[in-house]
């Protein structure tokens, strides 16, 4: 697996990802979302956001720091994942998930496709259920702009150290988890003007 940079939590809110959450809640329903994994989750401000809207999260990051923070206001609901395995940590193995969410993460990896193969065998314990991914939104219209005004070393700065290795449209994410089998089921936009998004949710269901 490839080497995960450890980012600097702050244990604060969500602070710059805040704007994910207005489509994330677009995504999520109670009655089918019962019980939630958080894959990546970081200090676990998302997972935590999602707990104050009466969701059931749990969540699991590579990164010790992250979860040392995120446990320290729910110790039994984040875990170091242990990224030479297969497998969730011991403290998640026994819940079953209907629901996978994953927040600004696939950008980062080496092998998403792995990722991806993880997540499905995850949710086929429950037998199904569904994944959100968010990533940046990379599209025509905003491919335009980017050029226009000259801003693609900003967008793709190759000097940000653990900075995104990989690009996604919505063509490229759909591709990648329908290969495993998911089929999409919604689409959302998040931050910014339509087409000049921030990012991107999928909603993928098995």
């Amino acid at each position: 697996m490839a080497i995960y940079k450890e980012y600097g939590f702050s244990g604060g809110e969500i602070c710059s990802h805040s704007y994910l959450m207005p489509s994330l809640l677009k995504l999520l329903h109670k009655e089918k979302n019962k019980t939630i994994l958080d894959v990546g989750c970081g200090d676990g401000a998302i997972a935590r956001a999602l707990m104050a809207e009466g969701f059931d999260v749990y969540g699991s990051d590579a990164s010790q720091q992250g979860i040392s923070i995120a446990q320290q206001q729910h110790p039994d609901r984040f875990f170091l994942q242990d990224l030479t395995k297969d497998t969730l940590p011991k403290g998640l193995q026994h819940i079953t998930f209907d629901t996978i969410i994953s927040t600004e993460v696939v950008e980062h990896l080496y092998d998403p496709r792995g990722y991806i193969k993880f997540c499905k065998d995850v949710l086929l314990k429950n037998g199904g259920g569904e994944l959100i991914i968010s990533t940046p939104y990379n599209g025509y219209l905003k491919n335009m702009v980017l050029s226009v005004l000259d801003k693609w070393d900003l967008h793709l700065n190759p000097l940000w150290d653990g900075g995104h290795i990989k690009f996604w449209s919505r063509k490229t994410l759909t591709a990648l988890v329908e290969e495993q089998g998911f089929k999409l089921v919604q689409f959302e936009g998040s931050g910014r003007l339509p087409y000049l998004w921030k990012s991107m949710f999928i909603k993928a269901r098995l």
